[in-house]
């Protein structure tokens, strides 16, 4: 029985609120890995700043990946190169910002080697983005599914691209501010990109 931390999705390169969630319920933190897949959310999705506004980054699933598709069994669809499109809208959208060049070469790999499965994926993506963050958690996946906890606190529904998640989050400069105005909780990486290592005062 989990009894302490909190629960969350795995996401691709999850928003800000995502990890401002983690910091609040750190060390223990519980990564839910046996819940059918949900379409449309950001568990294979990402949303940067572009010059025109919110670009919305999607990691392509192999079909049939239905809602009764256990999460750690869901695998990356290649039938068109979506990993340079992605890496594309980064360069194109964060060239210009203090810190890409800084996370740069740590990034690239996962636009130029195939991963089977997204939950790893995205794991391998956390890993890193928490090193960065000098996030020091625990990690636990669960052992079950659950439709919900009564003692701890839930995120795998609360934090969702159809909704806003309301939460305090400082401005911070972003690349075309000027054009589109500060946009809320896009994904770490515009965070990241745009204050490097001060970004853990942002969350």
């Amino acid at each position: 029985m989990i009894d302490k931390g909190a629960v969350f999705p795995m996401f691709y390169l999850p928003p800000v609120a995502y990890f401002s969630k983690i910091n609040s319920h750190k060390p223990d933190i519980i990564i839910e890995s046996h819940e059918h897949f949900p379409k449309q959310t950001y568990r294979n999705r990402a949303n940067i700043c572009s010059p025109d506004g919110e670009l919305t980054l999607t990691v392509p699933v192999v079909k049939g990946s239905k809602l009764h598709t256990n999460v750690k069994d869901v695998k990356i669809s290649y039938d068109f190169k979506w990993q340079r499109l992605h890496w594309m809208g980064l360069e194109t959208c964060y060239r210009r910002s203090a810190y890409f060049e800084y996370y740069e070469d740590d990034f690239a790999p996962f636009y130029q080697k195939n991963f089977t499965y997204l939950f790893d994926y995205n794991e391998q993506l956390l890993h890193m983005i928490l090193k960065f963050l000098k996030l020091t958690v625990q990690l636990q996946d669960t052992q079950t599914y659950e439709t919900s906890y009564s003692s701890i606190p839930d995120y795998r529904n609360a934090i969702s691209t159809k909704k806003q998640f309301e939460f305090e989050q400082k401005p911070y400069f972003q690349v075309f501010e000027e054009r589109n105005g500060f946009l809320k909780n896009l994904s770490i990486v515009d965070l990241l990109f745009n204050q490097g290592p001060q970004t853990i005062h942002y969350l």
